[in-house]
């Protein structure tokens, strides 16, 4: 229980630090036959503040619940 409560605090001040992350891939734009044409496209991951705040939360009151 009190490696769970840990990851969770950690994890919920990863996210309060780090908002988010963008990823680029890959994506067919034309596919004729023989003549395929691609193009990079950039895909935005965010998440809101508030999530990071309610894991640490979570986090504290299972770390409470672990030590009762």
């Amino acid at each position: 229980m009190k490696v769970l409560a840990i990851s969770l605090i950690v994890l919920g001040a990863v996210m309060l630090i780090w908002t988010g992350f963008t990823y680029t891939r890959k994506e067919k734009v034309v596919d004729v036959g023989p003549l395929q044409i691609s193009a990079d496209r950039q895909h935005n991951v965010n998440w809101p503040p508030y999530a990071g705040g309610i894991l640490i939360v979570a986090g504290v009151v299972v770390l409470g619940a672990a030590k009762k």
